[in-house]
């Protein structure tokens, strides 16, 4: 029992894995005044699950972790080199492949409603078109996760966490 304990205690005072979880959540609660889609479907669900949208929680999740990594173990440790290429990854595809995946679901839902108008089909559901990012928005989310990991791991954390 005492074991469990302490990995509880280990997870929740992780500083790079903290980081990570307030920049994920400074990045949603920014796209309720950044983005309209958001705006427009303030839900629990939204804001916490939500994709698309200005600053991609996505990179701003990596790059927090990315640098938060680098500022606690350095530059040049192996942790922040692995850590940066799975963020350089992570905003890739959040920009390229996710992007286009939203892209081909708004046009199989417009082919979808065409046909539901001539044919008058049964119910049919919408796919998801809201998945990837605009490069702007990676950008963004990048940025908002390196202030958020300096903003953590030099001013908050060092009054929250016992020193490492």
């Amino acid at each position: 029992m005492v074991e469990l304990k302490e990995h509880l205690v280990d997870f929740f005072t992780n500083r790079v894995l903290m980081c990570a979880v307030f920049s994920w959540i400074m990045a949603q609660l920014l796209k309720i005044f950044t983005s309209p889609q958001h705006r427009e479907d303030i839900s629990f669900f939204r804001i916490v699950a939500g994709s698309g949208g200005m600053p991609s929680s996505h990179s701003a999740v990596v790059m927090a972790a990315c640098f938060s990594c680098g500022i606690l173990y350095g530059f040049g440790s192996p942790l922040f080199a692995i850590s940066a290429v799975i963020a350089v990854v992570v905003m890739r595809d959040a920009a390229g492949v996710r992007r286009e995946s939203g892209k081909q679901a708004a046009a199989i839902n417009q082919m979808s409603r065409e046909l539901n108008k001539k044919k008058k089909m049964v119910d049919f559901d919408l796919l998801t078109e809201l998945l990837g990012h605009t490069p702007l928005q990676v950008f963004f989310g990048g940025v908002l996760g390196v202030i958020m990991a300096y903003l953590c791991q030099l001013w908050l954390f060092p009054l929250i966490f016992p020193p490492m």
